[in-house]
């Protein structure tokens, strides 16, 4: 069977049970309903096929990002930065203005409003990319996509701000949906889970099932494990091997994992900004799992290890 209507198939599927040992089933014994889920091809998002992976660059317009932090916030740099990233193979833009990283501090909405929308008026202007906002804020998510942005980008999986979803739902903008256990100051203070890939997966469909009824459709919805947000390095580990699982929400997935702290203790690698191998080398895994976006700082490089990938496929 097809996975998710891409090149990937499958001939049988490990079903997971709470307190009880997974079992192997055939794909002729999976519940119909679920089955269309795991192989139904998903629908363009804002004109992008997600038969094939695609590439989100990230422009961090803050001053405290925990790998590109003061890097991107004048209008300038960011416009350059978005046209580069353009230039290597990116369909997607990014712009956050509220670091999430561990122990970040929590900025008003005024001042990430300030950050952002001038950015994505600029970039808006000159490039055709598809501009996601990275925020937790209506507020925010209105001026941005006032100024151009097309996708909402939640990392707190619309349980921070209770207006944020019906907003996205009345303009019938395309959102995503992380998973994330706290908030970005005490994230990863003790992270526990009963499972930590069906606790991931139920708050997931939760969320997915409440933005069904709000008005979106699922296929405007992307899903986010939310790799590093609250989690150990064996959760994240745990994820990356089953993230095929997430194929059962019917939506496509983004896989964020750039330059993140497991990257740099598992591959020996300090300097954040040295970890695209190590990130390339996670991305390519998850593409070998049907994983539609890579969230990513080094765009070319990625780029290039993704055009390899494809070829020798």
């Amino acid at each position: 069977m097809p996975l998710a209507g891409q090149e990937l198939w499958f001939t049988h599927a490990e079903r997971l049970i709470r307190d009880a040992p997974a079992e192997i089933a055939e794909t002729k014994d999976i519940p119909k309903d679920y089955l269309d889920l795991l192989t139904r091809p998903r629908a363009p998002m804002t004109g992008l096929p997600m038969d094939r992976p695609h590439i989100m660059g990230i422009l961090n317009a803050t001053p405290d990002s925990f790998s590109d932090g003061g890097v991107h916030n004048s209008v300038d740099t960011a416009r350059a930065a978005a046209s580069e990233m353009v230039g290597h193979g990116a369909t997607i833009l990014d712009i956050g203005g509220e670091s999430t990283r561990p122990g970040a501090a929590f900025v008003p909405e005024d001042e990430e409003i300030a950050r952002t929308q001038p950015l994505i008026q600029a970039i808006r202007a000159e490039c055709d990319a598809l501009i996601s906002i990275d925020t937790r804020r209506a507020s925010v998510a209105k001026a941005a996509h006032q100024a151009g942005a097309g996708l909402i980008n939640d990392v707190s999986g619309f349980t921070f701000d209770p207006a944020l979803a019906p907003f996205c739902a009345e303009i019938g903008a395309p959102v995503c949906v992380m998973h994330m256990q706290g908030d970005p100051g005490t994230m990863q203070d003790d992270p526990h889970y009963d499972n930590v890939l069906l606790d991931v997966y139920d708050f997931l469909a939760a969320q997915v099932a409440q933005l069904e009824a709000m008005g979106l459709r699922r296929d405007q919805i992307l899903v986010d494990p939310g790799i590093g947000f609250g989690k150990t390095e064996d959760h994240n580990l745990t994820l990356l091997r089953n993230l095929s699982l997430f194929h059962g929400l019917g939506c496509p997935i983004l896989l964020g994992v750039s330059r993140k702290g497991f990257i740099g203790q598992i591959g020996r690698e300090p300097r954040k900004d040295a970890r695209a191998p190590g990130s390339i080398a996670v991305a390519l895994a998850g593409l070998s799992q049907g994983v539609q976006v890579l969230r990513v700082h080094d765009v070319a490089e990625t780029a290039q290890a993704l055009r390899l990938w494809a070829a020798v496929r």
